[in-house]
């Protein structure tokens, strides 16, 4: 399952070894002063927006890759029956959101948003 921290001053998505063949990468790197907010999404799919542009998605069970929308790229690994933590960055980055389903996403979301001074 894929990790999302923050490693000194960077957000890090590291994929499992079968998430990284599938996205065809191993991390996503971030540096944190690009992060504008971070949230938790209960429903993993709420999480998803657009079209598959690379990845693997199994409709029910899981998605993980890059969707192409309207406003830009997003990278997801998500998977059914755990929260999704929900990173929206700054348009200057490659991807616009980052999500990424956590057992403990309630603790990850707030510490990103302590780091990076966002409201809630």
């Amino acid at each position: 399952m894929a990790r999302l921290r923050v490693d000194d001053e960077d957000v890090v998505v590291r994929l499992s070894p079968r998430e990284a063949l599938l996205a065809r990468r191993r991390e996503i790197r971030v540096p944190l002063a690009q992060v504008k907010d971070a949230r938790v999404e209960p429903d993993w799919w709420r999480a998803l927006r657009g079209t598959a542009r690379s990845g693997h998605s199994t409709p029910d069970r899981y998605s993980v890759g890059e969707r192409q929308h309207p406003q830009g790229r997003d990278f997801v690994a998500v998977r059914v029956g755990r929260p999704a933590v929900v990173v929206d960055l700054c348009p200057s980055t490659p991807f616009v959101r980052l999500a990424v389903s956590a057992p403990d996403a309630e603790r990850v979301a707030r510490t990103l948003r302590n780091r990076v001074g966002a409201p809630r």
